[in-house]
C-alpha cells in the first residue's frame, strides 16, 4: 500500500500544474464513473495536502454541480427519476432546507445529484442555487479532506454514532412548515 501511495506521490510531483487540473477534471468525470463524492475527496487530501486538496475539490464539486445545473432540464428521463426518488425518500410536499442538504452531503451513501436536484427545486434561480450548492459543498469538501486519514481509524460503532448524529442533525434542520396548494390539496381521484 505504502509503494502505491508513493508512486502516487511520484506522479503528482511529476505532472506539476497538471495535476490540480487532473484531479479537478476527475471530479467532474466521477459522475459517470459512478464514484462516490468523499472517496474523490479524501483521495485529493492524500495527493495535495489538506488546504489543497479542500480547494480543489471545492472547485470540482462546483464545477460539478454547474454541469448538472444546465444538464438536468435537458434529461427529462433522469429529472422524473430524481422526482421519483425525491418523492420516495423525502416526501411529496418536503422541501430540504440548505442545512439538511450540507448534512445529508457529509453522509456517504446519500445521492449527490438528489441533493442538488433538491437544491434546484427549492429555487430555481441559478444564482441562488450557486450559493446554495457553495455552502453545501464547502463543509463536504473540507470534511472528508482533512479528516480522511481519521475517518479510516474509526471503529464500526463511532461511524454508527456520527450517522444517527447526522441524522439528528437533518431532523432539526428541518423546514418547519410544509406549503401545500389548494389544488394540489383537493386532488380529485
Amino acid at each position: 500500500m505504502n509503494d502505491q501511495l508513493s508512486l502516487l506521490f511520484v506522479m503528482v510531483e511529476t505532472a506539476g500544474i497538471l495535476a490540480p487540473i487532473a484531479f479537478i477534471l476527475f471530479h467532474i468525470l466521477r459522475q459517470f464513473l459512478f464514484i462516490p463524492v468523499p472517496l474523490v475527496c479524501l483521495t485529493g487530501g492524500i495527493l495535495f495536502g489538506s488546504i489543497f486538496g479542500s480547494i480543489f475539490s471545492i472547485i470540482g464539486l462546483m464545477l460539478s454541480s454547474i454541469l448538472f445545473y444546465f444538464l438536468i432540464s435537458r434529461m427529462p428521463k433522469t429529472h422524473a427519476k430524481l422526482t421519483k426518488l425525491k418523492k420516495r425518500w423525502f416526501g411529496e410536499y418536503r422541501n430540504l432546507s440548505v442545512g439538511q442538504v450540507a448534512v445529508l452531503r457529509l453522509i456517504p451513501f446519500i445521492h449527490y445529484h438528489l441533493l442538488n436536484f433538491c437544491l434546484i427545486e427549492r429555487n430555481r434561480s441559478f444564482h441562488v442555487y450557486l450559493k446554495n450548492s457553495w455552502l453545501t459543498n464547502f463543509p463536504l469538501a473540507i470534511f472528508y479532506t482533512v479528516f480522511g486519514e481519521f475517518i479510516s481509524r474509526f471503529t464500526p460503532s463511532m461511524i454508527l454514532l456520527i450517522l444517527f448524529s447526522l441524522g439528528i442533525l437533518v431532523f432539526i434542520l428541518r423546514e418547519k412548515v410544509t406549503i401545500i396548494k389548494w389544488k394540489e390539496f383537493f386532488k380529485t381521484a
